[in-house]
């Protein structure tokens, strides 16, 4: 019987706003994103290829105009760069886990977060991650 009964309290069921007769609003929960910029699959020449493409496609990364810019990108760049960055990502990378140092570490610290805030406030709080290029995919990063 006790479910049934409607708070009266903004946040604890009822709208300040709102008429007597609106139904019951669940508490609101806060969200916590960790954003980084973002990593590649893999180190392999596809994966490279394709995270710094979307990567060096950003306007906010390279600042040219596209009708110069990509065409640089697309055919001179992105032909050669993709060795020498998938080389230098093979030396850090975490072979464990089959991903990129900035993945492990981002998820860490996503759990080790909500751990924390989890202990604090219950579950009213969700923390989560997202990277702007690559994967996992953009979440409005």
């Amino acid at each position: 019987m006790a479910d049934s009964v409607v708070k009266d309290q903004p946040g604890e069921g009822r709208l300040t706003h709102a008429p007597s007769s609106h139904p019951a609003v669940p508490r609101a929960k806060v969200g916590v994103v960790l954003a980084n910029l973002g990593t590649p699959d893999a180190t392999d020449y596809w994966s490279m290829r394709r995270y710094l493409s979307e990567f060096l496609s950003d306007k906010r990364v390279v600042d040219y105009a596209g009708w110069k810019w990509q065409p640089l990108l697309q055919l001179i760049i992105l032909t050669k760069r993709p060795f020498s960055s998938g080389h230098a990502y093979k030396s850090i990378w975490n072979n464990e886990k089959n991903e990129s140092p900035l993945l492990t570490i981002t998820r860490a610290q996503t759990e080790k977060m909500t751990e924390r805030l989890k202990a604090l406030y219950g579950d009213d709080v969700e923390v989560d991650f997202c990277m702007r290029y690559g994967t996992p995919p953009p979440i409005a990063c």
